[in-house]
């Protein structure tokens, strides 16, 4: 299975268009003007993306901007009030260990605790951001350290009674016009917004996500700032370099950039509605954005049903196994089949209706997403994993435009051999599910080493892989997960139909 991507000149199969999704979706017609609206957001997003990404790596590069200084002040106060010179090195650690990075996190003392909480609790937006990535980092951090930061998931401060509602009317006009009934107590709040429960005029109930004032600014120094920290940590210590936390900030930079223009999830959610229905996951829906209500600063949403599956009433008999199933399916065919994938699934974004045991995906604001030769290279991963084979795995990254092609690459199979021989050996010659996460750690680490950069989409994937015994231990803590995706990957591989069976043939 290994060697059936390789070879000179060998093109992947295309992935099925998504603008074609969108126009034979049922589900987005049946809302007035959406697919045509859901185009545009496709198109105007794939411009975007990019546009982000320049300006997420231009951000992460460690130099004095003008606008940083005051940053830098603001900072090097924080640091010397909190006593912890290296409060953003640990704080930077844990953070990408909670994005699924082989990076040691830093040992989880009372005092490291505290000292990362104030810096997060005094520092600006992408802090409490780093600190949520920590806190839904079950299973890839301690406990601790989860614990610790609990707070930046369920205790973001709101906006002001009030503030909702004008940043609403400022940008759709007297609301009064279009929702019938607006919440004044929110949903939930988080670093980058709030949500409140509303119905339109027409009897739709729907969700209305609300930025917070002047973001993006605050965002940007907070970067740019973080990029200079992570610098000065690789400096300092050896960990910080191996981990190559600067890339680290890039990835974050770009993630949370992303998050910050609600255009571009309106557009994840209507490539994402289109792909789950044309995979017959009827059982599994994510959010219709309403034409008319998106704007970068507010996205107004249906309401879908369901509580977090960490919340599910513990009286109520229900097939485990099945939402098991059907949960890992509808997130592997959706990457594998068609390249899109919600990009942050933690308890809290992936809801279950207690009537009929469907899945809601909420909170698109991260969504990955494979071009045909990633998606290639993506499947070749999973084999190489399955084989501990150091070569093919490193072939995959090479897929991702991971590894530079003057790279010795010789030298980076000697050194992920080197980190895959260190893992304990299998049981009757089977596969741990967390050996997935470690091997793809060991790889990481390896390409972090040598300063190539991380591939966003793929740590996504596997972040979401690793959430999967978090679900599993809600939904069916006696299940065999790895026997699982097994079953469902030997199943696309099977299916002529799916698309990824071409990726196996043997290569000419």
């Amino acid at each position: 299975m290994a060697d059936a991507l390789t070879g000179p000149g060998i093109t992947p199969p295309p992935l099925p268009r998504l603008d074609k999704l969108i126009r034979e979706s049922d589900r987005l017609a049946e809302v007035p003007g959406l697919t045509e609206q859901a185009l545009r957001w496709h198109n105007d997003a794939e411009v975007q993306r990019k546009v982000v990404a320049r300006d997420a790596q231009r951000l992460a590069t460690p130099r004095v901007w003008t606008d940083t200084i005051a940053s830098l002040a603001s900072t090097g106060w924080r640091m010397a009030t909190a006593a912890a010179p290296d409060a953003p090195f640990q704080l930077l650690a844990a953070a990408a260990a909670a994005v699924g990075l082989r990076v040691e996190a830093p040992q989880a003392t009372q005092g490291t605790l505290d000292r990362a909480q104030r810096l997060v609790k005094a520092g600006g937006p992408a802090y409490v951001k780093l600190g949520q990535f920590i806190a839904t980092a079950n299973g890839l951090l301690p406990d601790e350290w989860v614990e610790a930061f609990a707070w930046c998931r369920d205790e973001a401060p709101p906006l002001r009674p009030g503030v909702a509602q004008k940043v609403i009317e400022r940008e759709h006009g007297d609301v009064r016009e279009q929702l019938e009934w607006l919440d004044d107590e929110p949903l939930a709040a988080g670093s980058i917004g709030q949500v409140h429960r509303g119905r339109l005029v027409d009897g739709t109930e729907v969700v209305v996500k609300v930025r917070r004032p002047r973001l993006r600014g605050k965002f940007r120094a907070d970067i740019e700032t973080l990029a200079l920290a992570a610098a000065a940590a690789e400096k300092l210590h050896a960990g910080a370099r191996s981990a190559n936390l600067t890339g680290f900030v890039e990835l974050f930079a770009q993630l949370a950039l992303e998050e910050l223009d609600f255009r571009l999830e309106a557009a994840n959610l209507v490539d994402s509605s289109a792909v789950l229905e044309a995979l017959g996951a009827d059982h599994m829906l994510a959010p219709r954005p309403i034409p008319g209500m998106v704007t970068e600063r507010v996205l107004v949403m249906e309401y879908l049903p369901g509580v977090s599956y960490a919340r599910l009433d513990p009286t109520i008999e229900r097939d485990g196994e099945r939402l098991l199933h059907l949960g890992i399916k509808g997130v592997v065919e959706a990457t594998l089949k068609h390249g899109v994938f919600h990009g942050d699934l933690h308890a809290g974004n992936v809801l279950i209706d207690e009537l009929t045991g469907n899945f809601s995906l909420v909170d698109f604001g991260i969504a990955g997403r494979l071009d045909a030769t990633q998606r290639a290279g993506l499947v070749k991963y999973l084999a190489a994993w399955a084989a501990s084979d150091a070569k093919g795995q490193i072939d995959a990254m090479r897929m991702f435009g991971a590894i530079d092609h003057k790279a010795d690459e010789e030298k980076l199979i000697a050194e992920l051999q080197v980190e895959l021989d260190k893992i304990k050996g299998r049981e009757r010659g089977e596969i741990t599910f967390d050996q997935l996460g470690i091997t793809l750690g060991r790889l990481l680490q390896v390409l972090a080493r040598n300063g190539f950069r991380m591939p966003k989409d793929l740590v996504l994937f596997f972040k979401n892989l690793l959430y999967l015994s978090g679900f599993a231990a809600s939904v069916a803590p006696d299940a065999d997960v790895l026997a699982v995706v097994q079953e469902i990957l030997v199943g696309l591989f099977a299916d002529p139909d799916s698309g990824v069976a071409a990726l196996l043939l043997p290569s000419e």
